[in-house]
């Protein structure tokens, strides 16, 4: 892709999440997130219609009066865009790829989080870490995360969830809200999350689609596994053959919603058909 070319990407994708993350996002984001993180400021003396929840009782021990503890909102939050740039995110049966509406939605969220005048950071993964860009403000930031999610190759085409959810755990040491943006055809990342899921406000979200959950019956075809690039000859006319793989597929986004479930993570899923819009806002609403 040449600079030109890139550049008009951008602008696009620019004007259509911009307008949607001003207009809709902002404050669903602003209400959903915002006084969630709280800091210890101070303790006072109990008063009058004070939250009783809030008294510090060793220090009431020690005094013999009622004092209570005084927590001030973290006004700045800090957001992580977890993106699978794997091979099999370059699927799509409609005219958009589910990478196509990964970008969107990441540009949407990174444009809510500028709103608010939140940092907000990247994490490309595969099964390595292909790419991270530390949380930063401002909107030629914002404009650098949309380029890498636009353009950048990855080394590998493979998925390992739970390494990069270990990365991220090393590398932000203080809370984040992270979305991780994937269509989680992976396994083996429970403990991870759960780590990273009392650390930090995890979501996520699911970008699929409809006609990955089935394979239809078109004879003997030839397939490719994106993610280890095999070629094999596939009789779909086969019913054990179309079961296998539905199992397979179920199984996969079971272990997503009951691992995220468990974790106390959110999760949401697009298909890439349907409005993400509608469901992001939802979601905001759900958890507001």
């Amino acid at each position: 892709m040449d600079t030109k070319e890139l550049l008009k990407k951008v602008r696009k994708i620019e004007i259509k999440t911009r307008r949607l993350s001003d207009h809709i996002f902002g404050g669903e984001y602003h209400s959903t997130f915002k006084g969630r993180g709280m800091t210890f400021s101070e303790v006072r003396q109990y008063q009058f219609g004070d939250d009783v929840r809030s008294i510090d009782w060793n220090v009431t021990a020690r005094y013999n009066e009622p004092f209570v503890k005084v927590f001030e909102e973290e006004r700045e939050l800090t957001m992580m865009l977890m993106v699978d740039v794997s091979g099999s995110e370059l699927f799509g049966t409609t005219n958009r790829f589910k990478k196509d509406i990964i970008t969107e939605i990441s540009a949407t969220l990174a444009f809510s989080a500028l709103q608010n005048n939140d940092k907000v950071g990247l994490l490309l993964f595969s099964d390595e870490i292909e790419l991270f860009i530390p949380p930063k403000k401002g909107k030629s930031h914002v404009l650098r995360i949309i380029r890498e999610l636009l353009e950048f190759s990855p080394k590998s085409s493979k998925t390992d969830i739970g390494e990069a959810l270990k990365y991220l755990t090393n590398v932000m040491k203080k809370k984040a809200i992270v979305f991780v943006l994937s269509d989680f055809m992976a396994t083996d990342y429970e403990q991870t999350l759960k780590i990273t899921g009392k650390k930090h406000d995890v979501t996520g979200i699911r970008v699929y689609d409809e006609k990955e959950e089935q394979i239809p019956n078109l004879g003997v075809v030839q397939m490719i596994d994106s993610e280890t690039g095999l070629v094999k000859l596939v009789n779909t006319q086969s019913k054990r053959v179309r079961n296998a793989y539905g199992e397979y597929y179920r199984n996969r986004v079971d272990y997503f919603k009951e691992t995220f479930n468990k974790s106390g993570c959110g999760i949401l899923d697009c298909r890439v058909d349907e409005s993400y819009v509608k469901k992001l806002l939802g979601y905001f609403k759900r958890r507001g």
